[in-house]
């Protein structure tokens, strides 16, 4: 079987982390994060390593495809693999997401903040998004926390397409003019 070829895409550093496109050797790192129930309960649910693979794929089609998708979540202090994040725009979702997944592990460092901030600034500047929202399960306290450190506000109830459409998700979200308008603002 041939090589696969390896596309390159944009690579963004925070003063913590390095978000960059999927790359096979991510999916470790992917499998164990979709089995935490703890993780997983706001992110679809726990899978099976056959359906995180999928799940990862899907990922790694969209760079491919769409020129965007979430970023890799790299840790700079460890080279780890920690999550996933940024720009996500599916068929049929309600918006143009800038959305967050991270391993226990890196909960509570302000690593989802840290790297949404340069999602959000590197799909306002390179994507041309005007709006930005982010899809939280109600009851998922520290993602709405996240997205209020982000300046987003409650927009109201929303729903996600099909097979998700059964989970009740909140849209949070703002303006590329209110991102950039805010008290220590942005380009």
């Amino acid at each position: 079987m041939p090589a696969p070829i390896l596309e390159t895409g944009p690579v963004l550093e925070t003063d913590r982390l390095i978000l960059r496109p999927t790359q096979a050797e991510d999916f470790e790192g992917w499998a164990a994060m979709m089995a935490d129930a703890e993780v997983a309960r706001a992110l679809g649910g726990v899978q099976p390593r056959t359906t995180a693979w999928r799940g990862f794929m899907i990922i790694a089609g969209a760079w491919a495809i769409q020129g965007f998708a979430m970023f890799s979540v790299i840790e700079k202090a460890t080279g780890r693999w920690i999550g996933r994040l940024g720009p996500w725009q599916p068929e049929g979702w309600p918006g143009t997401e800038i959305g967050w997944g991270l391993c226990r592990e890196a909960w509570g460092k302000g690593y989802a903040t840290e790297g949404a901030a340069a999602s959000i600034d590197w799909a306002f500047d390179h994507l041309g998004w005007t709006e930005v929202i982010h899809c939280i399960a109600p009851e998922n306290e520290p993602s709405k926390a996240v997205a209020r450190r982000l300046g987003s506000v409650f927009r109201g109830p929303g729903r996600l397409p099909a097979p998700l459409d059964s989970l009740d998700i909140e849209i949070w979200g703002q303006t590329r003019e209110e991102w950039r308008a805010r008290a220590g603002g942005r380009r």
